[in-house]
């Protein structure tokens, strides 16, 4: 009788065990870490302070109520339902896949990159304007103030920090529309879950596309998952 390769159910068992500690410790680390630096910014910067590190890395403390890198869709309120809906569904389809052989285990480190950095943007969102206030400079915040917080649930803006003006030249003159002006590269600020988030898609655009198209009948004609 011919053998196979099929692996035990302990082994399978122990396996998904061991991604799913992954995947969990991925999400926890950066969310505390995230939460860390924002509260230790928060209350120990004025808005718009600077700290420069280096030439090219500096702490800029700002705040802003959309999405990754100060973008701007639509109400507050809408915002954050979303976000707490797209984290809900990834958390959702993390759990669901994990268990998958076909799914490759660097896939689901980056899913967990984009759940904690999701969740850790949604902190801010939708706790932040309760539980700090909002001087103004060059006083800084104050955690659970006597007087209350700056806005209400689901209200709070996210606090970024993270700046890299990693270079900068001018134009050529003889350049259309922008002749004469400086160019600064990289000039959005942005947190740690920012950063998880675009670290995560990127590298799933460029090493996973093809587990975004998985089916169901490929996963359960895979044996094995190469990480």
């Amino acid at each position: 009788m011919p053998q196979t390769n099929s692996p035990s159910p302990a082994t399978a068992g122990n396996h998904i065990g061991h991604r799913g500690l992954i995947t969990t410790a991925i999400i926890l680390t950066v969310i505390i870490l995230d939460q860390i630096l924002k509260i230790w910014v928060k209350t120990h910067f004025y808005l718009n302070e600077d700290l420069e590190i280096t030439s090219w890395f500096h702490l800029h403390f700002i705040e802003n109520n959309g999405m990754a890198f100060g973008m701007e869709f639509g109400p507050k309120i809408f915002l954050t339902i979303f976000r707490l809906v797209l984290a809900a569904g990834l958390i959702w389809v993390l759990v669901r896949i994990k268990a998958m052989a076909a799914v490759k285990t660097g896939f689901l480190v980056c899913l967990a990159l984009i759940i904690a950095g999701a969740i850790g943007n949604i902190i801010d969102c939708v706790f932040y304007g309760v539980i700090f206030n909002n001087p103004m400079p060059p006083e800084v915040a104050q955690m659970f103030p006597p007087g209350g917080g700056y806005a209400t649930l689901f209200h709070g803006r996210v606090v970024d920090m993270l700046y890299f003006p990693l270079f900068s030249f001018t134009w050529p003159g003889w350049m259309p529309g922008v002749g004469g002006q400086e160019f600064l590269f990289f000039q959005p600020v942005f947190n740690l879950a920012d950063a998880a988030i675009s670290c995560g898609m990127i590298a799933v655009l460029i090493f996973y596309p093809r587990q975004l198209t998985l089916s169901s009948s490929d996963t359960s004609d895979s044996s094995d998952e190469k990480a």
